[in-house]
């Protein structure tokens, strides 16, 4: 099957460099081989694609939307939901609504992606019985795939809320990133039962309940151990959690890097070390992890940083790919429908 998928060209910060690059390097080396279709500024993107000198048969793989206004990181997303409707991100989430594409990415504004998602004229909605989507961050740490989610869509959050956040997270650990029985903790600033602020206390015995493989709090540090698959929480809490990470990572990547050329001896040092660093920053390189999953809407939506490289954005639609073949919407739906179904039944 050739997935059909939209990328906002117009999203990076150094776009539409960026955000071109990597709809090749997907075009060029993803085993599925994906139909790109690119939305923003027609006669930019032409340009830039012209420097890739695509082939004959990657030209039958890539189409242009032309959508002249943009969106930048500074506009407010209430105010973009009836503005510049004719932006990439308009454009791009109207034609998975219309079934015109199967996932739109974009490395572009989240919260007015979120709210165009939700509430424009281009808007795919919820999947029924979705009281809120949740941003879903999938850092890919030593072959250890985690799922962290709220990261950024909802600042505050209810217990029903969190709730959903867990089921979401654990179908999409399970059918899209393959994981066996997920292991399922609430992140907390203790492992025992009691520790957490008042919505983490509360959700507790709840989440006891769950059809999950729930294994009660989990700290920070478990981001990297190994000891969970899914890491529920909510999204301020989520945004800071994820973004400290990243933001450690990279420092520490550059660090090593610029020690490793600051001397002669330093330098011959690095040569010899070089095939264990680059394994090294394949493994934790948040470039690799691709975007952030909004779970819950009715249509994929993947969303990246506005610092995202050429491999981000490949990265990306790969992820995509992966839930298209999952059949992630389907499964959202069966899941939340059935435990639905169930606390209705179950209410007196």
């Amino acid at each position: 099957m050739n997935v059909r998928i939209v990328i906002d060209a117009m999203g990076t910060d150094l776009r539409p460099v960026p955000d071109v690059a990597g709809a090749m390097d997907a075009i060029r080396n993803l085993p599925q081989q994906p139909r790109i279709i690119l939305v923003g500024n027609e006669t930019v993107i032409k340009d830039e694609l012209a420097k890739h000198r695509p082939t004959s048969t990657e030209w039958q793989r890539i189409s242009i939307v032309d959508a002249p206004h943009e969106i930048a990181m500074s506009d407010k997303p209430a105010a973009v939901v009836k503005q510049k409707e004719e932006s990439s991100i308009h454009v791009g989430i109207k034609l998975v609504k219309d079934r015109d594409a199967d996932a739109f990415i974009t490395a572009g504004n989240t919260g007015a992606t979120l709210a165009i998602s939700l509430v424009s004229s281009s808007a795919v909605g919820r999947i029924k019985g979705v009281k809120r989507p949740a941003l879903a961050a999938i850092p890919r740490l030593w072959g250890h795939t985690i799922t962290v989610l709220d990261v950024g869509a909802n600042t505050d959050t209810r217990l029903e809320w969190l709730i959903e956040f867990g089921l979401m997270g654990n179908i999409y650990s399970r059918d899209v990133l393959k994981v066996n029985q997920p292991r399922v903790g609430l992140l907390s600033n203790g492992e025992e039962e009691g520790k957490g602020n008042q919505l983490v206390k509360d959700a507790f015995e709840p989440f006891k309940q769950l059809p999950l493989n729930f294994i009660g709090n989990i700290e920070p540090s478990d981001l990297i151990t190994g000891k969970v698959d899914v890491i529920v929480c909510d999204g301020y809490v989520g945004n800071i959690l994820i973004k400290t990470f990243e933001s450690s990572v990279k420092k520490t990547l550059t660090s090593l890097r610029d020690e490793l050329t600051s001397d002669t001896r330093a330098k011959i040092g690095g040569m010899l070390a070089r095939p264990a660093l680059r394994r090294l920053r394949n493994n934790i390189d948040p470039n690799k992890f691709g975007g952030a999953p909004l779970l819950g809407l009715n249509g994929l939506v993947f969303i990246g940083h506005g610092s995202a490289d050429r491999v981000g954005i490949a990265s990306m639609v790969a992820q995509a790919q992966n839930a298209i073949n999952a059949n992630l919407i389907e499964r959202l739906e069966e899941g939340l429908a059935s435990y639905n179904g169930k606390q209705q039944h179950e209410s007196p």
